[in-house]
């Protein structure tokens, strides 16, 4: 170095510590100044000022000198992160922490670091979600319930404040590649048009490649799946086509890609599949795998023995742990009651038995498929350089197949149970996509075994405990063992954090940042910490009025007073004074079997006092325990207010929220179209699907005959479909007109439909019901055409996208008064 360049290196580094905040904290490769330098910024303040211009500045080029700003890169040595969520997955369902069903990609995490059993997600879909990405509490990120119900309250609106940025913000603006695959149900009802705004979808909160579905379920075999924003179909003409192998291909490809042209750049890969919620939706070969390991034919009191014995051989549960008793109408349950195998018919035995095989095979193909993910991390050289976080589902197994399962999850959502002879209708079918099934609520609760409840229930383990397993070759000093502290998903951020040597910004976009609400778990991979204290001391939890506070290692827990697997139009009790609290010490009773409420009165009241002021603290007031009504209540929309709507030409993949709302109202549509010579075919406007929905269309027909009939097909959950046909068209222009009114109000009434072409009535027809709550919350409102599957079945069949051959000069909704 000579004495000519000090003053430019003095230069060049002051001018780096616009990044940094001050010039030691910095690493720095290459000269700066140079196309090649990189540096890490000091994260305080994301995105970092530019810095400074570091060179010369004269009138002629060729007598200054040039200076690029520095690339920003993560410290050295920061792990890529694969963080892998699965969906509605019981405690003791997969094999890894005692299940029957085969889970070797989540084995193989566990055995190369540790197994938690004592990890906790908040009950419910996106609430944890939205935990999960921001390291705050639900309630603190406007998540308090799933984003289908949410009100007009900080802890409950499904809106994540800017002062709470995500891990994706906070890695990307480091210098990550950050990616999002699967499931996003955390972007707003109100927001998951294409009209936006795209803030609070995945790209908008800091992933910059986003592959996946946005909404609480979708089919594997025809999801809404969007690329970034834009919607994709890579189904339409591909039999066999599903999801959970094309997202693993997806995923693959993108790791690839990014280190064949950016080696050193590392990746955060939030891998987060549809499995294992309903609709369970496995390949024919996986379901054939396993139904002959005949995993269930001795119930689901047998198979809860069996996972409890598994978890005690494993050391899943320590020695002392109980099993809890089933519900069969006791007071600790609040008169739950759920049946027992033996009580059961030959007929229901077979089915329950069909159902729980297809939902064991979707979960053991879904496991396969991200064992080809992390098998893909190793083929690229970065297994000893990555952090992998595998979480066994994001809330407890499901109930809401209600007690006989069911061939459709929609009749569930609309509170319709299915009988069980009915159900044989779809027995051969089961998981293909002729179905979105679901299962009977009593696998869930031996799902979640040896715990109390399921999903939905935030105040008992059933509804929160969640098996993880963490592996970093190299980090995590104790491979194969198993870690007992409890932590909450609120963690993961913080820990994340930690082992990437990243800190928590102070500002994010100018906005300055609330703190981060969960405690890194990074302190018990040393195998000196095995049986350390938790660091996260106090936890509360709620959903839909149901609650309970973890401190200390004690639990007060309210009983649940309404079920996970009925959909109840009954008022529930008064949210504060309605329910029976429970008591349980975890250090020594785990599985919260002895409740000492009645023995230790102070201790109870000492634990709710604490609830009520975390409960303040975190957004979780006001409480209320309505469902139904918070589902039906005015939400912002793009739809609101609005009782009129036109369209016309072509519009695709609306979803339902932006959609004309014709449940439990009347509504007239008009539709002015021109038919060509030769005839028309095709649909006209549709929303909703095989599992139910409308169109309005023209027939396809047969072999010549039948075709460009008009029809307006009305399908209820795919369990009855009403049909009004009118005449073939001639060419030229017409005006179509379907007017429906209900007999009565209320939800679900039925009524009387007329078709009338050109002011004539063709056909006039009633419904004894009809939908009360919600189409198919995977299908869309198209005009044009239809996007996904069809909602004819036999009668007036096509297949999608049965685009309109002639022009839809003008397409009316009018919608009349809720």
């Amino acid at each position: 170095m000579t004495m000519g360049s000090i003053p430019k290196l003095i230069l060049a580094v002051t001018a780096v510590a616009g990044y940094l905040g001050t010039a030691t904290a910095q690493q720095v490769t290459g000269t700066l100044g140079s196309p090649s330098a990189t540096t890490t910024v000091q994260g305080n303040q994301l995105p970092p000022p530019s810095p400074k211009f570091g060179g010369v500045i004269k009138e002629r080029a060729s007598e200054s000198t040039s200076w690029w700003p520095p690339r920003v890169v993560p410290p050295k040595k920061a792990p890529n992160v694969l963080l892998i969520m699965t969906d509605d997955d019981g405690f003791g369902s997969p094999s890894t922490f005692g299940g029957v069903i085969p889970t070797p990609a989540l084995d193989r995490i566990a055995t190369a670091g540790l197994r938690y059993t004592n990890f906790h997600s908040t009950s419910l879909c996106s609430p944890t979600r939205a935990a999960i990405i921001t390291g705050r509490n639900h309630h603190s990120v406007g998540f308090g319930v799933v984003g289908e119900i949410a009100t007009g309250f900080p802890g409950y609106d499904s809106i994540i404040p800017i002062e709470k940025g995500t891990i994706g913000t906070i890695l990307k603006k480091n210098g990550y590649a950050t990616s999002w695959f699967g499931k996003d149900h955390n972007t707003p009802f109100f927001a998951d048009s294409q009209a936006g705004p795209f803030e609070q979808w995945p790209n908008g909160m800091g992933f910059e490649y986003f592959w996946g579905f946005v909404g609480g379920d979708a089919s594997q075999w025809q999801p809404n799946l969007f690329q970034n924003t834009t919607p994709i179909f890579p189904f339409q003409g591909n039999p066999g086509w599903n999801m959970e192998t094309a997202m693993a291909d997806e995923a693959i490809q993108y790791m690839r890609q990014l280190k064949a042209l950016a080696p050193e750049k590392p990746f955060f890969v939030y891998y987060v599949p549809g499995a294992v919620h309903a609709p369970h939706h496995p390949t024919k070969e996986w379901i054939d795998k396993i139904s002959a390991m005949h995993l269930f034919d001795n119930g689901w009191e047998k198979l809860r023995e069996t996972i409890f014995a598994n978890q005690k051989r494993l050391g899943i549960m320590p020695p002392n742990a109980q099993l809890t008793p089933w519900p069969d109408g006791q007071a600790i349950y609040g008169g739950a009651k759920l049946p027992r195998w033996d009580s059961l018919s030959f007929e229901e035995k077979k089915l329950f038995i069909r159902q729980a095989n297809v939902y064991a095979a979707y979960q053991a193909y879904a496991d396969h498929e991200i064992g080809r993910v992390i098998q893909a991390v190793e083929d690229l050289g970065e297994w000893e350089n990555t952090l992998i976080i595998y979480i066994s589902g994001d809330n407890g197994a499901s109930a809401e197949g209600m007690i006989n399962g069911t061939p459709n999850e929609f009749t569930t959502f609309n509170g319709v149970e299915v009988p069980v002879k009915d159900q044989f209708l779809w027995y051969e079918f089961w998981g293909s996509d002729r179905t979105f099934p679901h299962y009977s609520a009593a696998w869930a609760w031996a799902f979640d075994t040896p715990f109390k409840w399921m999903k939905q229930v935030p105040s008992h383990f059933g509804g929160t405990a969640q098996g993880m397993a963490i592996s970093w070759p190299g980090h995590i000093g104790d491979p194969g063992g198993v870690r007992r502290q409890f932590h909450h998903v609120i963690d993961i951020v913080p820990t994340i954090l930690e082992a990437t040597g990243i800190p928590a910004p102070h500002t994010i976009d100018g906005i300055r940042q609330l703190p981060i609400e969960g405690t890194s778990l990074a302190y018990t991979w040393d195998k000196a910490n095995a049986n350390a204290p938790t660091r996260h001391t106090t936890q509360y939890f709620e959903m839909l009025g149901n609650r309970a506070i973890y401190h200390d290692g004690w639990v007060a827990a309210t009983t649940p007073v309404t079920l996970p697997w009925e959909l109840s139009t009954k008022p529930p009790p008064d949210v504060i004074t309605g329910y029976k609290w429970e008591l349980y010490n975890v250090m020594e009773d785990p599985t919260q079997n002895n409740d000492l409420a009645a023995k230790m009165p102070d201790k109870l009241t000492q634990l709710q006092n604490l609830f009520y002021l975390e409960a303040a603290k975190y957004n979780v007031l006001p409480l209320d325990n309505t469902t139904l009504a918070r589902w039906n209540s005015p939400k912002p929309s793009l739809t609101a207010g609005r009782t009129e709507f036109s369209y016309s030409g072509t519009l695709a993949n609306v979803p339902g929220s932006t959609a004309p709302h014709i449940l439990n109202t009347a509504y007239t549509i008009t539709a002015e179209v021109t038919i060509p010579a030769g005839g028309a075919e095709g649909m006209i406007v549709t929303q909703g699907g095989r599992f139910g929905g409308y169109g309005l269309f023209l027939s396809k027909g047969e072999l010549g005959f039948g075709q460009g009939k008009v029809v307006f097909l009305y399908n209820l959950l795919d369990l009855k479909r009403t049909v009004w046909e009118g005449p073939t068209l001639a060419p030229g222009r017409h005006t179509i007109v379907f007017d429906y009114k209900p007999a009565e109000p209320g939800l679900g009434k039925g009524g009387t439909g007329v078709l009338s072409v050109d002011g004539n009535e063709v056909a006039r027809n009633t419904m004894a019901n009809s939908t009360p709550i919600t189409f198919a919350e995977d299908e869309t409102f198209d005009v044009g055409l239809d996007t996904r599957t069809g909602v004819a079945l036999l009668e007036y069949r096509y297949d999608p996208p049965f685009r309109f051959t002639g022009t839809i000069d003008r397409l009316r909704f009018k919608i009349g008064p809720q």
